[in-house]
């Protein structure tokens, strides 16, 4: 990205943010209170990364060596998400997984009649749990190409 799409990007992402903590004025339940929380802390992390970015950029254009570390942060920007419930992660190779980064769980199980793997999965919240949040996900997501994920493992 250019400077100038990255400074549109982060003046959109701190428009967000403000949005979702208004927004958060309104919640009448600690879960939706909750999810705006770590809406924002995502949105805050995002922000960061773009201010790194930008200060990298200013860095390879002063003639610093810059340059490799500002192709790894933004590589890294790329594949930012956000995760406001639950995080799954699945390890194929050994058949276990984790949620939300704790230990790692074996989903193997066997008996007499052979060996099961069962894997958890994500199941996204519905506009109805998500409340005034949703439309404001769905803005970011689309505004900004940052996905926003709000799904529990079951």
């Amino acid at each position: 990205m250019t400077s100038d799409q990255n400074l549109m990007l982060y003046a959109k992402l701190v428009g967000f943010r403000l949005v979702v903590l208004a927004n958060r004025v309104g919640c009448d339940t600690d879960f939706l209170q909750e999810l705006h929380d770590r809406l924002v802390e995502g949105l805050e992390a995002a922000i960061a990364r773009i201010q790194t970015i930008m200060a990298l950029e200013r860095s390879v254009l002063t003639g610093d060596e810059a340059a490799y570390q500002l192709d790894g942060e933004t590589e890294i920007f790329g594949r930012c998400a956000i995760s406001l419930l639950d995080d799954l992660e699945i390890d194929f190779d050994t058949h276990e997984y984790r949620i939300n980064g704790s230990d790692w769980i074996n989903a193997l199980t066997a008996d007499y009649s052979g060996v099961d793997i069962d894997y958890p999965e994500l199941v996204a919240l519905t506009e109805d749990e998500l409340g005034s949040l949703a439309q404001i996900v769905k803005d970011i997501t689309r505004e900004t190409g940052i996905p926003v994920h709000a799904a529990r493992a079951v």
